[in-house]
């Protein structure tokens, strides 16, 4: 493992979910807390830190369709603006920690955050500022997944870390196979092909073509992402290399 950080800029992709902390809806301020301690903790390290998160534990557009009870552009939007409220509370819980940052958004509400502008975006990374990315992409039909992927690219990130609740991905359902193996490192056709449940096929499709790494890896083990930053091999990477192992979906 290195001494300094091995990646310059990161943007971490956090679910809506792991800041209702198991409880099904709404923000658990305990786990707020613990996750922007650890995003402070990178900050430290003179690492340029953006957040893109995600609004599942208020509300998923694609769900609320799927079950009939409201149309997708309106569930959509609703779910962009429940990133907007994930996005408040993590910034509150960096701030407690004087750690400065911007909250930016795809769609326009001036009155608690700025509107995305790219070189603004970088422009705030520059000065040591953790940037988070609310409201998606600003455009129903893509998921927040996406909206890391275009964001990372916007911004030039070094690569994306993909927070889950599992280690990363397995040879074999974890859940069904009880020898499953941890692959280290699998390619983007690979996970494509496969329709592994990394992140959805179009964010998956626009870090293979812009060759942007994804590190997948265990949120709830403190730790991980400094481990993660410092070059540590924590979870599984995604990247462009054909000859990797080979893994299913869990």
């Amino acid at each position: 493992m290195a001494s300094a950080p091995v990646y310059k800029r990161v943007l971490i992709k956090l679910s809506g979910e792991v800041l209702a902390a198991g409880q099904g809806f709404g923000i658990n301020a305990a786990r707020t807390k613990e996750i922007a301690e650890e995003l402070d903790d990178l900050h430290r390290m003179s690492v340029e830190v953006a957040v893109v998160i995600g609004g599942g534990n208020f509300i998923r557009g694609g769900a609320q369709e799927a079950a009939g009870h409201i149309e997708r552009v309106a569930a959509d939007h609703m779910g962009m603006l429940a990133t907007v409220v994930n996005a408040l509370a993590l910034q509150d819980a960096l701030e407690k920690l004087h750690c400065f940052t911007r909250v930016m958004t795809a769609i326009e509400m001036n009155q608690v955050a700025e509107p995305f502008i790219r070189r603004r975006a970088i422009r705030h990374l520059e000065k040591g500022r953790v940037v988070i990315f609310g409201a998606g992409t600003g455009s129903p039909f893509f998921s927040t997944d996406t909206a890391a992927s275009l964001r990372a690219m916007e911004i030039k990130a070094d690569v994306i870390l993909k927070a889950t609740k599992v280690d990363g991905l397995y040879d074999a359902d974890p859940a069904k196979v009880k020898d499953a193996q941890l692959v280290p490192e699998i390619s983007y056709s690979d996970v494509l092909v496969r329709n592994l449940g990394v992140m959805d096929f179009t964010a998956i499709s626009m870090c293979r073509d812009y060759k942007l790494p994804i590190v997948v890896f265990n949120l709830n083990v403190r730790g991980n992402m400094r481990k993660i930053v410092l070059g540590e091999k924590i979870g599984s990477l995604v990247h462009a290399e054909a000859d990797v192992p080979q893994a299913v979906g869990h």
